[in-house]
């Protein structure tokens, strides 16, 4: 399964991933028009600072989903071919329960909407997640973890051979 991954070295804190999410999941679609939107429209993503600087999050579609477990209405759900963890609105009685499962906090109340608001990967969209696309820095990737890990790796690497004595090869 592909998921939505961060290098936190080069997240600039810019709000530009919750921006292009909460147009993207507005009735209009585009800025102009979501800004005009009663209630606003909800991002997916919450960009929090620390000491430490920035980082953006989103549901991270657990294999062992607590939210899932959680919802007493089975509004979530996995989708059988992404592996998504996704809602049904129609079904979400905004109890909160997966907010209080959720071990990342990224399961929020959306009361304008009467129902949670969670990452959906822009399924719903038929598109790649537009958090991705809209980071400058490219500090959001979506891939699977066996490709994000490597690239860690190789990145790690580089940085060890760029050192005095660095003598080690990657291939």
């Amino acid at each position: 399964m592909r998921k939505i991954f961060v290098d936190s070295a080069k997240c600039l804190g810019c709000h530009s991933c919750e921006l292009a999410c909460a147009v993207a999941h507005s009735r209009s679609g585009v800025l102009y028009g979501a800004i005009a939107e009663s209630p606003a429209p909800a991002a997916r993503v919450s960009v929090e600072m620390s000491r430490a600087g920035s980082f953006p999050l989103q549901c991270r579609h657990c294999d062992d989903a607590q939210c899932m477990k959680a919802c007493v209405t089975n509004a979530l759900y996995r989708d059988a071919v992404s592996g998504a963890v996704l809602q049904k609105d129609a079904l979400c009685i905004a109890c909160s329960m997966c907010v209080i499962a959720c071990p990342f906090g990224v399961v929020e109340d959306n009361p304008g909407k009467g129902a949670i608001s969670k990452c959906d990967l822009c399924l719903t969209l038929e598109k790649d997640p537009v958090c991705v696309a809209a980071c400058p820095t490219d500090a959001l990737s979506f891939e699977d973890a066996a490709s994000f890990s490597k690239e860690k790796r190789k990145t790690y690497l580089g940085e060890l051979q760029s050192k005095p004595g660095g003598e080690y090869s990657y291939e």
